[in-house]
């Protein structure tokens, strides 16, 4: 029996909607190219950042957007990336195909991004490489209002007022690109670093530090017990890789073992926060430190023929599925995750937008962000799902994965992904509710007839969302058939 119990009554807490958010680093065409073209180019912009892909991301209510990077971020120095345009430094980007960048997208660019698209930016300072008194002189030429050299020059670069910014990280995956650094130390040099990023006027800063690879809880533990106190936010970085990380596997070449593997790694975020929200309780009781999964997502080779430190890929069904596993998860443990930000934006990784000269497409990870958009600061209701299991030779995870949350205007939305590959599956859901009497239900569906569907240039709408009305009401709620390899939106009108 596949059960859902909806306590419908019963709120577990705002759904922080900095989950939905998103990440664009210096890594291949995801920001030249994908984000920034130059004001001079025939691709329609507004002051260089190209105007469709503006559009496409803005209907995704993209809420937060973190950059320069990634293990870009612990080799960029701020100051080559601001004043006249061609008088900025040229870089060489070294973690990342080795080219040369000519540093046309500095903060300027990046922060008018972020107005453009309504979006908190998150700007992650450079501790690998930098100084103290350059991460405070960044902060403070973005958000001093008064008199001072760094805000007369920002004045100088055409940039009167200071800009609001909330969300600092300070460094990034120190363990390992970053800096190599042990916990104990890296722990001594966040107090360090932190200290002078300040709060000038009413800025306030979320200040958040660098935390462990996966399933380090040695780190947690040092960072928490040794730092925890200085910081607002502590970071988790977790990629679902199908093999290892010498051949990663392939965006659209798999078989359903793989399929099956794929997402019961992404399944593993879930234990990954259990055990790593334990040890913050341990420090933190109050969870006044939010845990910030800032690089999550599926990583595979290289698409064939493309720079490998590019890491362009494919995006698929199965990555629709990934995507909605990863924010339901984010979703239940909204007491902890207060931000996550996949990887990346635009033509990295697990992207939104895929670009080609002026074409863009919409990946079906894409379309799962625009069909759970509806759960950003919407309130967690309690639930208990029951699933049958997903068995694939000697191994089983949960088939049905799933969320539920309600919003302002009081409808309730249900997002439910079905991980078998071949086999619908019929849920009931049940309503608990003293004031709830389900009359208008509404549905979408992502899915379709191949696990490795994606969408091309020639076939842009290959996998896109559908109305789904494969449900019936019943006397306690309703009945649905979930679609094999689907997500599936639910509404309960309010």
């Amino acid at each position: 029996m596949n059960k859902l119990i909806l306590n419908a009554d019963i709120k577990k807490g705002k759904i922080n909607r900095n989950i939905y958010g998103h990440f664009a680093e210096h890594l291949g065409r995801c920001i030249y190219e994908g984000i920034w073209v130059g004001e001079d180019s025939d691709i329609p912009n507004t002051r260089g950042i190209r105007n469709d892909v503006v559009e496409a991301l803005k209907e995704i209510d993209i809420p937060v957007l973190r950059w320069p990077g990634g293990c870009f971020a612990d080799e960029y120095h701020w100051k080559d990336g601001v004043g006249p345009r061609e008088k900025r430094a040229k870089i060489v980007n070294t973690h990342w195909g080795g080219v040369t960048e000519n540093n046309h997208f500095g903060t300027h660019e990046f922060l008018d991004l972020c107005e453009q698209l309504n979006a908190e930016p998150y700007i992650c300072g450079n501790v690998g490489s930098g100084t103290v008194y350059e991460m405070q002189q960044w902060v403070e030429y973005m958000t001093f209002a008064g008199e001072s050299p760094m805000t007369n020059w920002r004045q100088e670069n055409g940039r009167d007022k200071p800009w609001k910014l909330r969300y600092f990280g300070v460094g990034n995956e120190n363990w390992g690109c970053g800096g190599n650094m042990r916990p104990e130390y890296y722990a001594d040099l966040y107090r360090r670093y932190q200290t002078y990023v300040r709060n000038y006027g009413d800025n306030k800063i979320y200040k958040i530090a660098c935390g462990p690879n996966t399933d380090d809880y040695e780190w947690m533990e040092i960072l928490m017990s040794r730092a925890g106190k200085y910081m607002d936010g502590l970071s988790l970085h977790y990629y679902t890789v199908p093999g290892d990380w010498e051949n990663k596997g392939s965006a659209t070449d798999f078989d359903k073992k793989e399929w099956f593997n794929t997402l019961k790694k992404a399944l593993y975020m879930e234990e990954l926060i259990e055990k790593h929200s334990t040890i913050m309780d341990k420090y933190d009781p109050d969870k006044k430190v939010g845990l910030i999964v800032d690089e999550w997502g599926a990583w595979y080779n290289v698409e064939p023929n493309t720079n490998p430190g590019f890491l362009y890929q494919q995006n698929s069904l199965r990555d629709a599925l990934i995507a909605g596993i990863n924010l339901n998860i984010y979703n239940n443990h909204c007491d902890r995750v207060q931000m996550a930000n996949i990887a990346q934006t635009i033509n990295v990784l697990q992207a939104m937008v895929l670009t080609r000269g002026e074409e863009i497409l919409l990946t079906p990870t894409y379309h799962v962000f625009e069909m759970y958009k509806v759960h950003q600061d919407a309130q967690l209701l309690d639930f208990n799902l029951v699933s049958e299991d997903y068995q694939m030779e000697d191994e089983s995870i949960p088939a049905v994965n799933g969320s539920t949350s309600v919003d302002r205007e009081g409808n309730i939305n249900i997002t439910l992904c079905n991980l078998k590959d071949d086999k619908n599956i019929k849920l009931e859901c049940v309503c608990n509710s003293t004031e709830l009497a389900i009359s208008d239900l509404k549905g979408r569906v992502l899915t379709s007839d191949k696990l490795n569907a994606h969408n091309t240039f020639e076939d842009k709408n290959r996998v896109k969302p559908q109305q789904f009305d494969d449900y019936n009401l019943t006397k306690d709620g309703f009945q649905v058939n979930l679609p094999s390899s689907s997500v599936v939106r639910l509404t309960i009108k309010g």
